[in-house]
């Protein structure tokens, strides 16, 4: 029963929050700031309807500037509330063209100046990809992108896409790790006891001066740095 209640005021918490979203869009359609205010609109509520406990430790993500790549892993559709606590300012992500279709949410994201890349058709994700690179470097304005691709619930990372690296290289901008401890395994929807959630950002990693035959093993340290991070949030939630 709770389960229902708690699914039925998420869902209601989605839509007004979509519709606030939209009026934000239309009153500073494609501002990049846009992505944040709806992060929020999205991720305090919500969390606390799920009896979510946050700790965030991101100040490297903070005390970066606008400009940078920030690569999270990637666990559940919850990750839009949940991450939502720690989006900076001036970011946008990287989305399937199929977002464009779902209600409100949709419309908010084209409206926050997003990328929407349509992964079946190469040429258009490629000059999609060359926008994008462009806004990381005369824009002033971070790329957030879930560098495994797809939801992973599991223990590992799964091996990184190398999209996200190309850009950051070709931009001569950092890549910030933003790091989620396993939630999803976790989240009991249909009880009342709070489950504490530990997001951490690493320090920045410096790309200038690497080149395209670098990003394998960019993409591979960033790996394993997250990895081992995640690792030890887990170690922690379980001596607390």
């Amino acid at each position: 029963m709770l389960f229902i209640i708690r699914m039925f005021l998420l869902g209601l918490h989605f839509l007004l929050a979509g519709v606030l979203g939209v009026l934000v869009g239309l009153c500073r359609p494609f501002n990049p700031d846009n992505s944040r205010i709806c992060a929020r609109l999205y991720g305090l509520p919500a969390t606390w309807l799920m009896r979510l406990e946050i700790k965030a430790e991101v100040g490297p993500l903070f005390d970066q500037p606008p400009g940078c790549v920030i690569i999270a892993n990637h666990q559940s559709n919850y990750d839009l509330f949940v991450l939502g606590h720690v989006v900076p300012r001036r970011t946008v992500c990287i989305g399937k063209k199929s977002l464009k279709w779902v209600p409100l949410f949709g419309q908010l994201f084209w409206l926050g100046g997003n990328v929407l890349v349509d992964r079946g058709n190469a040429y258009q994700a490629r000059r999609a990809m060359q926008t994008t690179t462009r806004t990381l470097s005369e824009d002033d304005t971070s790329i957030w992108v879930f560098p495994e691709g797809t939801r992973n619930a599991g223990e590992h990372l799964i091996t990184f896409k190398k999209g996200a690296f190309h850009m950051a290289v070709e931009a001569g901008v950092p890549i910030v790790p933003v790091c989620v401890s396993r939630y999803a395994s976790r989240l009991k929807l249909n009880g009342w006891r709070r489950s504490k959630v530990i997001i951490r950002s690493l320090a920045p990693i410096a790309t200038s001066g690497l080149t395209q035959q670098d990003v394998p093993a960019l993409a591979e340290q960033c790996r394993l740095q997250m990895q081992h991070c995640i690792d030890r949030m887990e170690g922690e939630l379980a001596q607390a």
